[in-house]
């Protein structure tokens, strides 16, 4: 009974942060950590006691494939370079630069622990990135750079915390054998991720030629794909992670090839929203539940063995986030300025830099889940039985810089964005415009196709031509027929049916068009997603409505 007490608190703490932030102007995040707090220093509950890998494998998986199912794939790809640089080359970066730094500011603390502390700072959260994301909207490029960041910046943290953990329980650390193991997470984690996805979803699709497609088991279907790859990651030792990702990203090429049904669209793009904004919710909650113990343990750490006194935790704190935000922020303008200066060596033209792009990089770093995870799976003893050095200083250090980085993202992004001056981006709009007029001619040609079939097996084939030219008549006719004779009401229905199947195939050569455009890269993931989901519900709809006058 105390573990469903707990989860439903979790999921009433999540519902009511949605009711607080409707009415004050806080992110998300932020209430519900508040409230997981509130929660953890409740009497009535029982403690969490958060186990890092059960956490991994809940909550991880769904979410990462989500992100990597819906990414845009092609701006990720013309910002690989970017992306690169800062998901690789500024964690391995922060992970030597801020473990010095930390050791320098704690001396008691080893320095194989301060860079496993480091390590797990590293990576941006894509689920907190999201959040802020959604209360200060980010300039599209700059944002998908950030997402694209976060997606892959969690392993090469990981792998680095690993290997400081490793050094710390041995004493022994080798370079060579630290590169292959993370070629080896990385690329396996990458491999398993789309090769079970694409061989389950192609044994589906032969299943499914046998039969007819149910919505609620192709959604149920979709729900298990990221726990499996990340399970058959881990089990052989790579990237459940990158496993989870790669599997949302191959996800999403075989969706665009428009197989599944619209209701099956309709009905998983609400499951995975509300999957989404719970699991999203519940992450922080208990981010919060935990703050209370971890502060007591963090006091009771500092306030013995002659070490410095609690009132420095603050101090730590702050010191080591400013740390890594000019780092990041350093970061960010010399990597601007080299694609500035590569671009004008190209004879093409490019704005003046300005350090508001670098500022708001570096502010849009925010930790989560993915630190306060890699942080909890520190060991408590050593090989001899000693507990492991500073690991409660430690777990209270990325708890709080986890909320300062949140709190220093809420207040210093909003004034920065507003002074943020990008050139505008037209091309998705230039490119749904054409998409739409592409489209719209290859439905009008369906739509002509289809009433040429109909025309010979109606009696009235001036039904055909008033069906397809007829939209909002519809129904004040349909009205009309049902006060006159028996014959005007088969007439109507007959009518009703043939303008459905008209607009059903017309509906259908416009989403094929869409799909045809996206495989031709004249047409962006988000763009897609949003056109295709336009045709879904008007199909659903007219296939309701045919049911209903058959």
């Amino acid at each position: 009974m105390e573990v469903v007490a707990v989860i439903l608190a979790l999921l009433f703490a999540v519902l009511f942060s949605d009711w607080i932030t409707r009415f004050i102007r806080v992110p998300v995040p932020l209430v519900q950590i508040a409230l997981g707090a509130v929660l953890g220093a409740a009497p009535l509950l029982p403690s969490v006691d958060l186990d890092p890998e059960i956490f991994f494998i809940v909550f991880l998986p769904p979410l990462l494939f989500l992100d990597g199912w819906r990414i845009p794939k092609r701006d990720i790809l013309r910002s690989s370079k970017t992306i690169v640089a800062l998901a690789f080359g500024l964690v391995i970066v922060t992970v030597l630069g801020i473990g010095y730094f930390i050791h320098w500011l704690i001396p008691t603390m080893p320095l194989t622990v301060a860079f496993a502390l480091a390590a797990v700072l590293s990576p941006t959260d894509p689920i907190a990135v999201s959040a802020l994301a959604a209360a200060n909207p980010i300039p599209s490029r700059l944002m998908h750079i950030l997402e694209g960041e976060s997606l892959l910046n969690d392993a090469s943290g990981l792998v680095c915390l690993r290997f400081a953990v490793a050094a710390t329980l041995t004493g022994v650390f080798s370079l060579e054998h630290a590169a292959l193991t993370f070629v080896w997470l990385a690329l396996g984690g990458i491999a398993v991720g789309v090769a079970i996805t694409a061989g389950v979803f192609y044994l589906e699709a032969r299943l499914l030629r046998r039969g007819t497609e149910d919505p609620r088991t192709q959604i149920l279907f979709s729900l298990l794909v990221p726990f499996g790859v990340y399970l058959a990651a881990e089990a052989i030792h790579v990237s459940g992670i990158l496993a989870a990702v790669s599997a949302g990203i191959a996800v999403n090429f075989i969706e665009n090839t428009g197989q599944a049904l619209p209701q099956t669209r309709i009905r998983g793009v609400a499951v995975w929203d509300t999957v989404q904004f719970t699991w999203n919710g519940a992450i922080f909650v208990l981010l919060g539940e935990q703050l209370p113990d971890i502060l007591t343990r963090a006091e009771d750490f500092m306030n013995v063995g002659g070490r410095q006194g609690a009132w420095w935790l603050p101090v730590y704190v702050a010191a080591i986030l400013g740390a890594m935000i000019a780092l990041r922020f350093a970061w960010a303008f010399v990597s601007v300025r080299l694609y500035l200066w590569r671009s004008r060596m190209k004879g093409e033209a490019a704005p003046e830099l300005t350090w508001h792009i670098p500022a708001v990089t570096a502010l849009a770093g925010a930790k989560g889940a993915i630190t306060l995870a890699g942080v909890l799976t520190l060991p408590e003893l050593l090989p001899n039985g000693q507990p492991f050095p500073s690991r409660e200083l430690a777990v209270f250090l990325a708890t709080a810089i986890i909320l300062l980085s949140l709190a220093t993202a809420t207040v210093g992004l909003p004034p920065l964005l507003k002074r943020l001056r990008l050139p505008p981006e037209t091309q998705g709009e230039a490119e749904e415009n054409e998409a739409r007029k592409h489209a719209g001619l290859a439905a009008m040609q369906a739509i002509e196709r289809a009433q040429a079939e109909l025309d010979k097996s109606v009696h009235h084939p001036d039904i055909c031509a008033e069906a397809a030219l007829r939209a909002m008549e519809r129904y004040s006719r349909q009205v009309s027929a049902l006060e006159g004779s028996e014959e005007a009401q088969i007439e109507s229905r007959q009518l009703a049916r043939v303008e459905q199947r008209l607009r059903i195939a017309g509906l259908k050569a416009e989403r094929q068009a869409f799909y045809r455009l996206y495989r031709e890269r004249k047409l962006e993931d988000g763009v897609l997603r949003r056109l295709v989901r336009e045709v879904d519900l008007l199909e659903s709809r007219y296939q309701a409505q045919g049911s209903a006058v058959k």
